[in-house]
């Protein structure tokens, strides 16, 4: 069978029905105005039964819905700016929040237009945005357009093959259309690859669409890289379980008294760090806080500390208040110091650099009514680096590299111009400096570090902490031996994270999905259970309002947060 209509002007013509095919054509495009898809399948099986000419059928719905989008985009162009002058709408948007945006828009716009025509929800947004952010009207037109072609085309090639089979088809076959959604887009991701390809000389090859696809196939096939959004599902489904069970949202706030919300959130890493350096000064390295102030101020506060305790350069700049490694730097120049100042405006801990090269988290919990604590899980963390070869960018060897393509972004990002970079034969280029795996570090189990010294080490340093039972130490070894041996100086403690923190050893990618929930349900099992005894031996419960307002504090905060190193 032939797939492409043919026209015979001799029964057909132009206007098959004469004026009523004219009407019937004009009715489906303006039915289009309401709802797309069921008159644009209408005309098309009204076309391949005979009753409307395929020209006909098609501009009619091929109009009437790129009129629709154009209406779209000129409500919200036209009206947009004005909205946000009015006083109740005032806070939406900042000026410069439009220009970043317009600027977002600008680079990415084509693709977002043309792939919303085949996104079910997206179309919508996307073209309103395009409005208001004053895309182009040509430009908005022509990718609309070519859009709305290939779409009603699409429907118009299948009544031809399916006749009046279409409409019980795509009822029948609920894949039906997001086969065809499918297929288009595929069709979409390889034009739009091929185009990046043209527009990039061949001295700074961008990456293939074979390695972006691979790394979005390696990003869902890896659980380790999936959206918290969605891997934490189960496990706040489970910490609702637990909550209703002991009849409270915040009791894990009670599992460690002596932190601020027993380090369930808000927890400030300076007093955790202040008593372990009064109480295990041998493992814990020296930290100060430095308070917010004007950057020139803070710049002479922080000179002035360097010269009082005598701390070289590189040392450590991290916000107080922290989380997933954001906001981390590691300062080796009084100039990289100066950009870290004008860019964390909140508190931030300054510490004396521990270089390791080994590092580590390792869990440790203890039940009120024990003794004896012991080590839940060690992690071993891995800082990713790429090799020069004399002849490829840095962005060239991240994208080369099959895992380290699963962040391309967040490296490429964080290098900034030194992506360019060709790095001579041998040579080594870091790609993260903090030991966090939302930051690209990789996680190795550690289990197989611990040693009898090494937990009573750890037991030893935790019971000198008043009020805490459960948590998770982030440290710094020079060798393996040296840190099972547990003695004094044998590792030095970064920061210790409190009710909240994890067990990270269960993201080794080595790691099956089902085991890491089994090791996360058993953690928040103890939390909740530590925080009960605590709570009968007398310790208060946090108000579920103040949990709240510290989760909405520090979330203004980290919003704020420059890009960790």
């Amino acid at each position: 069978m032939n797939p492409f209509p043919t026209f015979h002007p001799e029964t057909t013509g132009w206007l098959s029905g004469g004026n009523n095919g004219i009407l019937t054509a004009a009715s489906l495009g303006a039915a289009t105005l309401v709802q797309e898809d069921l008159p644009t399948i209408a005309a098309a099986v009204l076309a391949a039964a005979g009753r409307l000419s395929w020209i006909t059928a098609f501009l009619g719905c091929f109009l009437g819905i790129w009129l629709g989008d154009a209406l779209l985009y000129l409500a919200a162009r036209g009206l947009g700016r004005p909205l946000l002058r009015l006083p109740g709408f005032r806070r939406l948007a900042t000026a410069e929040a439009i220009t970043r945006s317009e600027r977002w828009f600008a680079q990415r716009g084509p693709w977002l237009l043309a792939s919303s025509r085949f996104l079910p929800g997206t179309r919508l947004p996307t073209y309103l945005a395009a409005g208001f952010l004053r895309v182009p009207l040509p430009q908005f037109l022509g990718v609309t357009g070519a859009a709305v072609a290939v779409w009603t085309g699409t429907l118009f090639l299948l009544a031809q093959l399916l006749g009046a089979r279409l409409g019980e088809t795509l009822t029948s076959r609920p894949l039906a259309i997001p086969a065809v959604v499918g297929t288009v887009l595929l069709v979409l991701w390889l034009v739009r690859a091929l185009t990046r390809q043209q527009h990039h000389s061949p001295a700074r090859r961008s990456p293939t669409f074979r390695q972006r696809f691979a790394a979005t196939v390696a990003r869902w096939r890896q659980w380790e890289f999936w959206p918290a959004g969605i891997f934490y599902l189960p496990v706040a489904a489970n910490y609702l379980r637990l909550s209703i069970h002991h009849r409270s949202v915040t009791l894990p706030a009670c599992a460690n008294p002596g932190i601020r919300a027993g380090g369930l959130v808000g927890e400030s890493k300076i007093e955790t760090l202040r008593q372990l350096q009064e109480t295990s000064p041998e493992f814990t390295a020296e930290a100060w806080l430095l308070e917010p102030a004007s950057p020139a101020q803070r710049h002479v506060a922080l000179k002035a500390l360097q010269e009082a305790v005598a701390l070289p350069y590189p040392f450590i700049l991290k916000p107080d208040l922290g989380q997933r490694g954001q906001g981390v730097r590691l300062i080796r120049t009084e100039a990289d110091a100066k950009r870290c100042l004008e860019e964390s405006p909140v508190p931030l801990v300054v510490q004396r650099y521990a270089p390791g090269p080994g590092e580590a988290g390792v869990f440790y919990f203890r039940f009120p009514d024990q003794s004896r604590g012991r080590i839940f899980s060690i992690t071993e963390k891995v800082f990713p680096h790429v090799t020069g070869d004399g002849h490829r960018t840095v962005e060239e060897l991240i994208w080369d590299d099959p895992r380290a393509r699963c962040l391309a972004g967040r490296y490429l990002q964080r290098l900034g111009s030194r992506r360019h970079e060709v790095p001579q034969p041998g040579e080594t280029i870091r790609l993260v400096e903090a030991g966090n795996h939302a930051q690209g570090c990789i996680f190795r189990n550690g289990a197989r570090l611990n040693s009898p010294q090494l937990e009573a080490a750890f037991d030893a340093v935790s019971q000198r902490i008043p009020g805490f039972f459960i948590g998770r130490f982030d440290v710094r070894f020079t060798s393996e031996d040296e840190f099972q041996s547990g003695r004094p100086g044998s590792f030095t403690i970064l920061e210790l994270n409190g009710a909240s923190a994890e067990a990270t050893h269960i993201y080794d990618a080595r790691t099956r999905l089902s085991e890491a929930y089994q090791t996360l349900f058993q953690q928040w099992e103890m939390v909740f259970a530590i925080g009960a005894e605590n709570r009968r031996r007398g310790a208060g419960i946090l108000p579920t309002r103040e949990l709240l307002r510290l989760w909405r504090d520090a979330s203004r905060q980290f919003a704020s947060y420059p890009i960790a190193d």
